[in-house]
């Protein structure tokens, strides 16, 4: 068993974050999510009600470790997502290591009603991928292909182990998904989540909203294991990676 990890955020420099963060394998598929304390996934209908300055700067570090950024597009509505773009800082660590400046953008829909001239689409600094079902009628994938790549996997919704199948295979192997709630529970039915992200932020929100996974119910409870806690004034950043199933 791996010794946890336990030290305040505001004692680490960004190396000791990156380093905490590095991945166990090339192939690997993170989730980021925060939560209150009794377990709600938004705010006033939006997650970063729940975000602070700490998870915002963990929150940065996971973008400019990945090679695609994953989202689901409620999440790319809602939480009004612009253009993927990262600080001169961010983008001159990742040359450091190798990489192009700033990951790719991948965006699930299961109809494609989005907007092929939002910024997410048109200011993109790498050409960005649309997600969905394989079958939808051309007219409605058209616009899209002006602007992004499309990869249609699925039959009535997205087939997600092909999907991620599909990003690997150009070369996206390190995933990020910042959710949202019904991709990540497409995601755990599928048995594709190698760790999870958490902060906790010391909030009672009540009833109502979602729980950070919505959606399919997996066929078995996948074990997890505690890599570290962050510590930032009451707020717990926890980093969880997927265990053996016989634990």
């Amino acid at each position: 068993m791996a010794e946890v990890l336990y030290r305040k955020l505001d004692e680490l420099t960004d190396d000791e974050v990156y380093a905490a963060y590095a991945p166990p394998e090339p192939d690997w598929l993170r989730v980021n999510f925060v939560s209150s304390a009794d377990g709600a996934a938004t705010l006033g209908g939006v997650s970063g009600s729940l975000s602070g300055d700490a998870d915002k700067r963990v929150f940065k570090v996971l973008r400019a470790r990945c090679d695609v950024l994953l989202t689901g597009a409620e999440t790319v509505r809602t939480e009004h997502y612009g253009p993927l773009v990262l600080s001169e800082e961010r983008k001159a660590w990742r040359r450091a290591q190798g990489l192009p400046e700033v990951p790719v953008m991948a965006i699930v829909t299961r109809t494609a009603r989005l907007d092929p001239g939002a910024g997410i689409f048109t200011e993109a600094p790498r050409r960005p991928i649309v997600v969905c079902p394989g079958g939808l009628p051309e007219v409605q994938l058209a616009p899209f292909r002006e602007v992004a790549d499309v990869i249609g996997v699925g039959t009535g919704g997205v087939d997600f182990a092909a999907a991620v199948a599909a990003l690997r295979e150009r070369g996206l192997r390190q995933i990020l998904c910042e959710g949202g709630p019904h991709v990540f529970g497409s995601l755990i039915a599928a048995d594709l989540v190698d760790e999870l992200d958490l902060t906790v932020s010391a909030m009672l929100v009540g009833g109502g909203p979602y729980r950070i996974a919505e959606g399919f119910e997996s066929e078995h409870a996948r074990r997890l294991r505690l890599r570290h806690v962050l510590q930032a004034g009451d707020d717990l950043i926890l980093r969880y990676v997927r265990g053996s199933s016989d634990e």
